[in-house]
C-alpha cells in the first residue's frame, strides 16, 4: 500500500506515458490524462495472477461461479444492494457493454440521452450505432453541478428511448444524491425512458454515498441495466473486465443472445482471478487509496486556490479526476489548449473533448505519487506565471 512509490511506466506500452506524443503531439509534455492509476493493484491480485502465469497453460477459459459469488458479495457490502449471481453477464469492457445495449435496446433513429459535460466515448456510442444524440446538459449553480431537470423533461418528450446515465459523474465528480435520482428516475417512468446506468467509479467515493440508481428505480417502473467493473477501483483496465447487472429477466436473455451473436463470450484467466482476488481481498487496500486520493484532490485544491488564482477546482465528490474551470484565462478552447501543451507542457483532458459545455476546462488525473501530482502542478504555475 506504498501509493508514495514513484513506478516508471515508460517502455511498457502505457497509453499515458508511451503514447502521449500520439495523441499530443509531443513526447515531453506530462501525463495526467488517461483515467487509470499510477499504483500497482493490490497484492492479493498480483498473487493470484502470478499462480495463473505459473501454471503455464492459457487455453480457453470459462468464469467460474465463485467470482459471481464475489461480486455479488461486494455489491452487497459495499452498496447494500443484493443480487442474484444470475443477474450478472460479464463482459470485456464498459463501453463495449453499453454499445451492446444500444444495439439490443434501441433503433436507428431512437434518441439517447446524455448529461454533458460527459465521459466523451459516449457521443460516438450513440453516433456511430446512428441513434438521434439528445444532451441535457448539466446546470452550473452557486452550489456546484446538477441535472437540468426541465431540460431533461423536453429531451424526453421529444421521444427519447434511453438515458445513459454517469454515476458518479465523470467528468465533474458528482455523487448523485438519492433525491437526484429519483427526479430522474420520477420522469423516466413518466416518459417510458430506459436507463442505462455507467456506474464504473462507484467504489471511488471520496464524499458521500454512492446509491445505485437501480435501487432507486426499483419503487418506480423504471427499467435499469447498471454497468459496472473492478477496473477503475484497482487499476485493472488492460484486463478488460466488466459485468452488466439486469433486474429483468427479458431484456438479460435478449442481451445474451445478442452477445451470442457477436461472440463475446470468452474470458481470459488473469481477469477472472484478478477480479475475483480483488473484491475478495482487495478492500484494505481500497480504503487506503481513498484516503491517498482524498488527499491529493485536497492538495491540488489548496495548491491551485493559493498559485493560480484565475483557476477554480471543482472539489470531486467521486472517482480520482478533478475538473479544474480555466475560464478567467479568456482563452479559446484551441488557445487554451496549445498553451497547455507548449507554456506547461502538460498533457491534461481537454475539457472541450466532454462537450461544449467543457470549453475553458481540464480533467487532471490525480490517482498517482504526490510528486507526480507536485511536478504537475509545478509546470502548470509556471506557465501561468509566464502569461
Amino acid at each position: 500500500m506504498d501509493f508514495e512509490k514513484v513506478i516508471d511506466r515508460n517502455k511498457t506500452n502505457s497509453m499515458k506515458w508511451d503514447f502521449v506524443s500520439d495523441r499530443y503531439g509531443s513526447s515531453d509534455l506530462w501525463p495526467m490524462w488517461v483515467a487509470d492509476m499510477d499504483f500497482q493493484a493490490p497484492q492479493p491480485v498480483l498473487d493470484a495472477m502470478q499462480e495463473v502465469l505459473n501454471h503455464g497453460i492459457f487455453g480457453y477459459h470459462r468464469r467460474p461461479k465463485s467470482l459471481r459469488e464475489a461480486t455479488t458479495a461486494w455489491l452487497q457490502k459495499r452498496f447494500d444492494w443484493e443480487c442474484d449471481n444470475d443477474q450478472l453477464v460479464f463482459t470485456p469492457g464498459v463501453v463495449p457493454a453499453i454499445s451492446h445495449l444500444i444495439q439490443t435496446f434501441t433503433n436507428k433513429d431512437d434518441g439517447v440521452i446524455i448529461q454533458p459535460p460527459v465521459y466523451y466515448p459516449f457521443y460516438a456510442l450513440i453516433n456511430n450505432n446512428e441513434r438521434k444524440l439528445l444532451r441535457n446538459p448539466l446546470k452550473e449553480t452557486d452550489n456546484g453541478f446538477t441535472v437540468d431537470l426541465d431540460d431533461l423533461e423536453k429531451k424526453m418528450q421529444d421521444g427519447a428511448k434511453m438515458l445513459l446515465l454517469c454515476s458518479p459523474h465523470n467528468p465533474i465528480g458528482r455523487v448523485w444524491s438519492y433525491e437526484e435520482l429519483d427526479s430522474i428516475a420520477k420522469l423516466c417512468e413518466k416518459y417510458s425512458v430506459f436507463v442505462v446506468s455507467d456506474e464504473i467509479h462507484a467504489d471511488l467515493v471520496l464524499e458521500g454515498k454512492h446509491i445505485p440508481f437501480a435501487k432507486v428505480a426499483a419503487d418506480r417502473n423504471v427499467e435499469t441495466i447498471t454497468c459496472m467493473a473492478p477496473s477503475k477501483t484497482f487499476n485493472l483496465a488492460a484486463l478488460q473486465l466488466s459485468y452488466v447487472v439486469f433486474e429483468k429477466k427479458a431484456s438479460q436473455k435478449a442481451y445474451e443472445a445478442h452477445l451470442q451473436r457477436q461472440f463475446v463470450e470468452i474470458d481470459n484467466p488473469f481477469a477472472t482471478v484478478a477480479a475475483e482476488a480483488a473484491y475478495r481481498e482487495g478492500e484494505a487496500w481500497l480504503e487506503k487509496l481513498l484516503e491517498y486520493v482524498r488527499e491529493n484532490v485536497q492538495y491540488v485544491k489548496e495548491y491551485i486556490e493559493s498559485n493560480i488564482p484565475e483557476m477554480k477546482v471543482i472539489k470531486p465528490e467521486g472517482t480520482y479526476l478533478v475538473w479544474v474551470d480555466m475560464r478567467n484565462l479568456n482563452m479559446e478552447s484551441s488557445k487554451l489548449q496549445s498553451w497547455l501543451r507548449e507554456e506547461g507542457k502538460l498533457a491534461l483532458s481537454d475539457g472541450h473533448i466532454f462537450g461544449d459545455e467543457g470549453a475553458g476546462f481540464a480533467r487532471i488525473n490525480v490517482a498517482c505519487p504526490r510528486e507526480n501530482v507536485d511536478e504537475g502542478l509545478r509546470r502548470l504555475k509556471n506557465a501561468y506565471d509566464n502569461i
